[in-house]
């Protein structure tokens, strides 16, 4: 599957909290990069949270139905995980982890109950974070010699590239960054600007 143009995310982790009978459900919302970046953030809110019964998550990583997961941790079947992943695809995100921690307040509240719980939990972490829109960019190597850096300077300045790392002699190196959209515009333009030698 091809990358969009663009994809929502959030821009740092936010927290919400929701009660009902005595439990406390709290909501987190994460910004992550892959499943290791996962793990990562639900360890820690493991140690953060040694005493609480559960800590249920779901997350979206790419663009394909494969890279949306969900986990009950112990709670009911389908009463946890899916009503939060359901938060994550509602506000339309993605590389982004919700967890919900909770607390038992020593009142069972049956499936319906958790489900809306865990459900409410995730809306309040969302109300609290700051959705952004992100622009999937691509890292491309380019070596030249010195004589042709006038003519790839020209290409860098008509598009919108960055220059991540550059090294300058008589064979020059750039690792460049630009928005994945005009990757193959770009990378036409330097093939063009080099062959002029």
């Amino acid at each position: 599957m091809s990358l969009p143009d663009s994809y929502l995310s959030v821009s740092q982790p936010a927290e919400g909290l929701y009660k009902d009978k005595g439990s406390k459900f709290i909501g987190y919302v994460f910004p992550v990069k892959d499943v290791e970046d996962i793990k990562e953030q639900i360890n820690s809110l493991k140690e953060l949270h040694p005493k609480s019964r559960h800590i249920c998550y779901a997350y979206r990583l790419g663009f394909t139905p494969e890279e949306a997961r969900s986990n009950d941790d112990g709670e009911p079947s389908g009463s946890a995980g899916k009503p939060i992943l359901n938060t994550i695809l509602s506000n339309n995100v993605h590389y982004t982890l919700v967890a919900v921690v909770r607390y038992f307040g020593g009142t069972l509240l049956g499936v319906p109950g958790l489900i809306h719980a865990y459900k409410e939990a995730s809306l309040e972490a969302f109300a609290a974070a700051n959705i952004i829109e992100i622009e999937p960019m691509d890292t491309y190597e380019i070596r030249f010699s010195y004589p042709q850096m006038n003519e790839v300077m020209k290409v860098i300045k008509k598009y919108p590239i960055q220059i991540v790392e550059q090294e300058v002699n008589n064979d020059c190196w750039y690792k460049l960054s630009f928005p994945h959209r005009i990757s193959a515009e770009i990378q036409n333009a330097f093939e063009k600007a080099l062959e002029t030698f």
